[in-house]
């Protein structure tokens, strides 16, 4: 299996696992070096969260997947998980409808989890 498409859908899982609200895939290998998807997922507040995160730390890192970089962790409005070719956006609703990066990312392609 793709190693990007493995790591997704196992985000994936994990954040549903953990009630992650209005979870998104976004396949971006077309129009970006950065990664091949951004996944987003909103939770309610603080500790939710971080929790969707740990979770998420803990489901890739039992498949041997590592993050190279964790960014906003303490603060828990936007945490962002590098895997190198999946980046993992984590919000809380506020900040989500802020930043917008749906929007922002317009040109990727919408995936389902069954697409990967």
């Amino acid at each position: 299996m793709n190693t990007s498409k493995e790591i997704a859908k196992i985000a994936y899982t994990a954040l549903e696992d953990k009630k992650g609200k209005d979870i998104k895939i976004i396949n971006i290998e077309e129009v970006s070096v950065l990664a091949d998807y951004f996944i987003l997922a909103s939770g309610t507040n603080k500790n939710q969260v971080q929790a969707l995160v740990d979770n998420v730390q803990d489901c890739l890192g039992k498949a041997g997947y590592e993050p190279k970089q964790i960014e906003g962790y303490n603060t828990g409005n936007w945490i962002l998980l590098d895997y190198r070719d999946i980046i993992i956006h984590v919000f809380n609703e506020e900040d989500r409808l802020f930043y917008d990066l749906e929007r922002i990312w317009k040109d990727g392609k919408n995936t389902s989890p069954e697409e990967l």
